[in-house]
């Protein structure tokens, strides 16, 4: 068993901790691994900050709560897809570890994605994926990140994003798990800068900004975790080929400010302006 995982600017608190610890023997088994990463039904983008939390009523002013979270859950969903989430962890994992075997002998990305429909993600909700389809490409180990749950919350008035889910190895060939690692990074629990809600509802870019840090921390411990120090080791082989992570949502960074909105009434969607510097 390992301990819960501790990030730089955010804290995770995976509740029970059931982690599993990759042993050096158990890698030096893998022969080709194939890397799958998706989000769970219903995991988000969630917003928990106005219900949950009466410091904004003021600021509401005669808009509800629940109005609040769903407007502000909009944005969210504009700030970043759950395509870019998931493939951001698959991605920065992937190209942080040593090219050594098994990690220069991984499945193509692309074919697993093909077999397995992955590039459908923002239509097709990511249920568990067939494994076995996975088989005929050649892999005999998977390696699997799972987000369950992503969006803001609050406490006291100081908002943040938060995120969990878990990676894991198994075998293919009797489904037997040799590594887990879950995880909870949540900036309000770590009380780390505020993320102002109604300044990520003028600017979601903010949110996606929070999250992908997190995201970026979490594929630095799982490279940690996947590369123990008590294997046989061997000879370093060639290169794989690897694809840059994405590091920004299409059309966010070019979409015009949206205009200031009339004092008395809220536009359509709209949250309130942020208070003044």
């Amino acid at each position: 068993m390992t301990r819960c995982l501790l990030l730089p600017l955010v804290l995770v608190l995976a509740s029970g901790c059931a982690s599993q610890r990759l042993a050096g023997a158990d890698l030096d088994r893998v022969r080709r691994p194939a890397f799958i990463s998706r989000i769970e039904e219903g995991a988000g983008p969630k917003s928990l900050v106005f219900r949950e939390d009466s410091a904004y009523g003021g600021k509401l002013k005669k808009l509800e709560p629940v109005e609040a979270d769903r407007r502000l859950t909009v944005k969210l969903q504009q700030a970043v897809t759950r395509f870019e989430i998931s493939e951001r962890i698959r991605v920065n994992t992937l190209t942080q570890l040593p090219r050594e075997y098994p990690w220069t002998r991984v499945v193509d990305p692309a074919r697993v994605a093909s077999v397995l429909e992955s590039f459908l993600v923002e239509e097709v909700p990511a249920n568990a994926p067939d494994y076995d389809l996975v088989t005929p490409l050649g892999a005999d180990t998977i390696v699997e990140f799972v987000v369950q749950e992503y969006g803001m919350r609050s406490q006291d008035g100081r908002a943040g994003a938060y995120v969990r889910g878990y990676g894991r190895m198994f075998t293919l060939d009797g489904r037997s798990e040799v590594w887990r690692r879950p995880f909870e990074v949540d900036q309000v629990s770590a009380k780390a800068e505020h993320l102002d809600p109604f300044k990520v509802g003028k600017n979601p870019d903010l949110f996606r900004q929070a999250l992908t840090k997190m995201l970026d921390e979490v594929a630095e411990v799982f490279v940690k975790d996947l590369t123990p120090k008590d294997r046989r080791g061997g000879p370093p082989l060639p290169d794989m080929p690897t694809t840059a992570a994405p590091d920004s949502v299409p059309g966010v960074a070019d979409q015009p400010s949206p205009s200031q909105p009339p004092e008395q009434e809220l536009p359509a969607g709209e949250l309130p302006d942020p208070d003044p510097e």
